[in-house]
């Protein structure tokens, strides 16, 4: 792995098909995408679910606004799904393992990341998406049980 790579591993309690859902429709992407104290509302992300296809993502803040714009690049329902960003060239892979279970693996692969987001405390919002995609998972399941 190279200095401009990172990789984030996370293990959800949530059937593949349900974590492939959260990330590929934008009603339930808006409910986790970006760091804890920004929105992505579901007005604002464009999914096309295909190699070729757009996919952009609008994150709102108290200290602004910042717009992803990406190009998907491999598409493998419900295993793998990649994307380039256009602005900075950072390519990340998504791909996602169903542990047997019930459970998912999860792994994000970005290469070409830019040093502002290799940064700390950039790494550590990243990771709260996590969470939030963490809880919104639990809520969606505790859902399906009732």
């Amino acid at each position: 792995m190279s200095d401009d790579e990172l990789v984030y591993r996370r293990v959800l309690r949530a059937p593949r098909e349900l974590v492939w859902r959260c990330l590929t429709e934008p009603a339930e992407l808006a409910h986790f995408w970006g760091p804890r104290g920004m929105a992505a509302p579901a007005d604002g992300i464009v999914v096309e679910l295909r190699a070729g296809g757009r996919f952009e993502t609008l994150m709102i803040g108290v200290h602004g606004s910042h717009r992803m714009v990406a190009t998907f690049t491999e598409v493998v329902a419900p295993e793998r799904i990649a994307w380039v960003e256009a602005a900075s060239g950072m390519h990340t892979t998504s791909t996602l393992d169903d542990l047997g279970d019930g459970t998912t693996a999860v792994v994000i692969h970005q290469r070409h990341v830019p040093e502002a987001m290799r940064l700390p405390e950039n790494r550590a919002g990243f990771l709260t998406s996590l969470d939030k995609l963490e809880d919104h998972l639990a809520r969606l399941m505790q859902g399906d049980r009732s």
